[in-house]
């Protein structure tokens, strides 16, 4: 974890003298130097790096660059001890040289180290420093996660404008001594950070000499690891750190082990090009949605949220065109992305824009990231460049808690294939939304229902519950909304697509009431719809089924139907 105090990276390994484990060394016992068997020294070096989407293997030789023999760049402290200037050398060896090092982005750093995702808060932005709920939600964040980046001018503070600092620990630290303190339960919100080039350090509350740390006892003192020395590692109180502190990026190492007792992710990985051409239907670089024209000729991929309501962490990551200078130093896209809730059944590439329910922001940066709660439904993530016309390749990284299904809408519309001609091909595509119902009628717990009108809701008792779901049916194709507990007044605003082969048939929503055993019908409405009726909200009256179809059961349902004879223009 690094954090910027208000850019520049600066890489920093330890000596593997320990059992760490690590994917970016993970043969270093192998590599480290054996006294006993000189011989079996060979002089390279093996690291492995993530590089778009996969682990990259880089083998150097042991020649490093010095000056008046000392290393020029990343050095331990121990002269004996070289794995920092080693990785740092592999690691410049993915880019080429070690200038293309200067200057880089602390967020792709971490990435290509660990093969998280980096997740930025803006500090200031966020108003950390004022605001305890933000900074207490984010306080809780970081210590899960357990990272941020002109001018290097020491301030009173004892901190260094403009640089980078790494995170080492986050604690919930208790104050006071004895049982005292441990009844008390008083717990400062404290982070400890690192200085790279080990010396200058925060000189406010709770720096290393300071009085403060007669608040805490020996012990815990102990176990946090304070030391008075300019060592370049110190704590400050996390209000403190929002004060002075204007960005964090912590790197998430998402769990997808099925063995792992702690909480484990569904990754989906997609990859997909962003490609311009003159056809529409083919292109594939349409740009943000402020070019409404072309915006949707962009990728999309469908997922499903199979929860009443899921955190989705979503990572766009472009294919870097940082290169050797041989080869010209590409400058990044401005890449983002925007997420639509659509019909529960869509299969096919979107063609007017859905609801959108959440947006990235737009950087040209490697990657882009975002973390939302999402509703059980089905979504579309639609990865574009911020201009229309721009061409270059990406990697989508979506994780849920339950699989998604994520896959790529590829198709516009229905195939044709050698059944066409036998069994029709679609005339109309028709969306159905359904909206809410009003006034359904009530239900005991034991299943007896009570047909109240409306208007007189207020008489029903307690213990009279309906958990009503809807069902559209459409020429044999069925789409069903989740299950709303407990109201008469269901907001199901959900909706469904249908690719009609015969536009004169009914398309019948049914609304049902979830029990234990048998499910209980509360009313119908059979709709028809034509291309070149006006598309309005319409409400209506619930029907019971079959010869007393006529008859009006309680509640109204709410829907929305749209209806065109071109395939391609929802």
């Amino acid at each position: 974890m690094w954090c910027r105090f208000s850019g520049r990276r600066k890489s920093q390994t330890t000596g593997m003298k320990g059992e760490a484990k690590s994917e970016v060394i993970p043969d270093w016992k192998e590599q480290e130097w054996d006294t006993e068997k000189p011989e079996s020294y060979a002089g390279i070096f093996h690291f492995r790096f993530w590089r778009f989407g996969e682990w990259v293997d880089v083998v150097i030789d042991d020649r490093l660059p010095t000056v008046d023999n000392q290393l020029v760049y990343c050095h331990s402290n121990d002269s004996n001890e070289f794995w920092s200037a080693l990785v740092e050398k592999a690691y410049a060896k993915v880019y080429g040289i070690y200038e293309a090092l200067d200057g880089g982005n602390t967020a792709d750093a971490l990435v290509d180290f660990t093969g998280g995702v980096s997740e930025p808060a803006d500090l200031l932005e966020g108003q950390m420093a004022t605001d305890e709920v933000a900074r207490n939600q984010l306080f809780e964040r970081v210590l899960k996660a357990t990272t941020i980046e002109d001018m290097e001018a020491r301030l009173d503070c004892g901190l260094v404008k403009g640089h980078a600092y790494a995170v080492t620990d986050v604690k919930k630290v208790r104050l006071g001594h004895g049982l005292l303190a441990f009844f008390k339960s008083e717990k400062l919100h404290m982070i400890r950070m690192r200085n790279p080039w080990g010396e200058k350090e925060w000189s406010g509350p709770w720096s290393d000499s300071s009085e403060e740390w007669n608040k805490v006892s020996k012990s815990e003192r102990e176990k946090l690891g304070v030391t008075v020395q300019d060592d370049g590692e110190f704590w400050m109180t996390f209000d403190d750190f929002c004060q002075y502190f204007t960005d964090l990026i912590m790197c998430r190492l998402i769990n997808t082990s099925y063995l792992s007792i702690h909480k484990t992710w569904e990754e989906e990985v997609m990859r997909g090009s962003w490609v311009h051409r003159q056809d529409p239907l083919r292109n594939r670089s349409g740009g943000c949605i402020n070019h409404k024209a072309s915006f949707l000729q962009s990728p999309q991929y469908v997922f499903d949220v199979k929860k009443l309501e899921d955190e989705v962490l979503i990572c766009l990551q472009q294919k870097e065109k940082r290169a050797t200078p041989k080869e010209g130093k590409g400058e990044n896209l401005a890449i983002g992305f925007d997420i639509h809730r659509v019909e529960l059944n869509r299969k096919y590439r979107m063609h007017s824009a859905q609801q959108k329910v959440a947006g990235s922001i737009y950087i040209n940066s490697r990657c882009v990231f975002l973390r939302k709660e999402l509703q059980e439904g089905r979504y579309v993530i639609i990865p574009t460049t911020f201009d229309p016309g721009q061409q270059g390749d990406f990697l989508l990284r979506v994780f849920t808690d339950v699989p998604s299904d994520c896959k790529e809408l590829n198709l516009d519309e229905p195939p044709q294939t050698c059944w066409t001609g036998m069994c029709g091909y679609p005339q109309l595509v028709t969306q159905v939304h359904v909206m809410n119902a009003e006034g359904l009628q009530g239900q005991d717990n034991n299943g007896e229902l009570h047909r109240l009108h409306p208007s007189k809701e207020i008489l029903l008792i307690k213990g009279r519950v309906v958990d009503p779901y809807v069902i559209i049916t459409c020429e044999g194709e069925r789409v069903r909304s989740p299950v709303y507990k407990d109201t008469r007044c269901p907001n199901f605003d959900i909706k469904g697509l249908f690719y009609r082969k015969k536009p004169k048939e009914g398309i019948h929503i049914e609304i049902y009431n979830k029990n234990m055993i048998v499910d209980t019908f509360l009313g119908q409405v059979i709709l028809f719809s034509d291309p070149n009726e006006r598309q309005e909200n319409q409400t209506l009256h619930l029907r019971d089924k079959g010869s007393r179809q006529d008859n009006d059961l309680p509640g109204t349902l709410t829907v929305r139907l749209i209806t065109s004879t071109a395939l391609t223009n929802i």
